[in-house]
């Protein structure tokens, strides 16, 4: 009777305390749903490029004439100025002359005394002809003075070559300018015994107002460029290719600093004149040559510059920042994109993109394959850009506003 009793007792508290979790649990609110992530990005655009090289170089003179005697003597005189300019022709030193002289004067002597002897043979000549019409002189006598006439105006053409020989030593003894331009530091002075062609030189004159640019290219590069070209991806940027230059302070070789002109600097351009056709052996590089206009005698012969060569031109190259592209772990580059699903209000869903970089171009990479103009790349947020899921884009900041407004029309890429 009493177990009844217990029994009935016990629904009763069971009841309300199961009706009371019932209603607590209605009142527990509902967990709210996860936001998308948020990330920044930038539509692709393509522009056309042209394509630079930054090789080195080194500046040579256009002219480069090496002063040497073209005869033996002492240095009398020394008649110019060191680091002058100096014309072709010019007087820049004096041997002493008096040995040249003498030989000289011997040389004419020479060719009078030669002279004087034709002149007497002829007229022996002369009347041995007469003689012989009247069969008073046999002919062996005639031929015999027939031959020493020709003896002796041979004689008079070697006198008159070895006065010619003596005049030109003694003008040797004047060392003239052979070219125009700048001279630089005498190796000798005055006193100084010289002899000719001598391997050391005297002076040396430089012609600096045009020079020339050495520059070095790897054949490695020549191929890739060749291969471009031929395949279409890289077009000639005009018919002439311009270098510019970079001296070695890091600034632009120009004909008015910058500092004067408060804008883009005013480069002076070289005209690219010829490429060696061979490699060299040990360095795996050709040379090509560049020529300058040189206004201003900045661009010193030895002086090593940096030459910024245009290669070409690439029509629709398509470009993204360096900081956008990672390397996977096939050796290539991956990006990450947006594509919309039809989700709206700016939702995307986020693709992995295998891409083949060509080379840099500034704070950019050149895009050989894998994207496009008009796709949207993900410049900020990449550590919450998983593959397939959807984020919420938000243009960049420094994204062109024409790029933006594209960006909803390639939601359904």
């Amino acid at each position: 009777m009493f177990l009844g009793i217990g029994k009935k007792r016990g629904w009763r508290l069971v009841v309300p305390l199961c009706c009371f979790l019932l209603v607590a649990g209605c009142d527990t609110p509902k967990q709210p749903k996860s936001m998308p992530s948020e990330v920044l990005y930038s539509v692709v655009c393509e522009e056309k490029l042209t394509l630079t090289s930054t090789l080195p170089g080194r500046v040579s003179a256009l002219v480069t004439a090496e002063v040497r005697p073209r005869v033996d003597g002492i240095i009398l005189e020394r008649l110019f100025e060191e680091g002058a300019d100096v014309e072709k022709g010019q007087l820049l030193y004096r041997i002493d002359p008096d040995v040249y002289k003498a030989a000289y004067a011997t040389a004419r002597a020479s060719l009078l005394e030669a002279q004087a002897n034709v002149t007497a043979v002829a007229l022996l000549e002369k009347r041995q002809r007469l003689l012989i019409s009247q069969n008073a002189l046999s002919r062996q006598e005639l031929d015999n003075t027939i031959s020493r006439l020709g003896q002796a105006r041979a004689r008079v053409a070697r006198a008159e070559a070895e006065l010619k020989a003596a005049a030109i030593n003694l003008a040797y003894t004047e060392i003239k300018a052979p070219v125009s331009g700048r001279i630089g530091a005498s190796s000798v002075t005055v006193g100084t015994l010289v002899t000719a062609n001598q391997p050391a030189v005297l002076a040396v004159i430089q012609q600096t107002d045009h020079v020339y640019v050495d520059i070095t290219q790897s054949s490695t590069d020549t191929i890739r460029l060749r291969r471009a070209m031929a395949q279409g991806r890289l077009a000639p940027n005009g018919s002439a290719t311009k270098v510019r230059l970079t001296l070695e302070d890091g600034s632009p070789y120009t004909a008015i600093p910058r500092e004067q002109t408060g804008g883009e600097p005013d480069w002076i351009l070289g005209d690219l004149m010829f490429s060696d056709i061979s490699v060299g052996q040990s360095t795996g590089s050709h040379m090509l040559r560049a020529v300058f206009n040189n206004p201003d005698g900045l661009l010193l012969p030895g002086m090593y510059v940096k030459a910024i060569i245009e290669e070409g031109a690439v029509e629709n190259a398509v470009l993204i920042p360096q900081g956008v592209a990672f390397a996977n772990n096939t050796g290539g580059h991956t990006v990450f994109v947006l594509r919309g699903d039809g989700a709206g209000d700016g939702l995307f869903r986020v693709e992995r993109r295998d891409v083949r970089l060509e080379r840099e171009s500034g704070n950019r990479w050149l895009v050989g394959s894998g994207l496009h103009g008009g796709d949207i790349l993900i410049v900020e947020g990449f550590q919450k850009a998983v593959p397939g899921e959807l984020v919420k884009g938000v243009p960049a900041r420094n994204a062109p506003a024409a790029a933006v407004a594209m960006a909803p029309e390639r939601k359904g890429r």
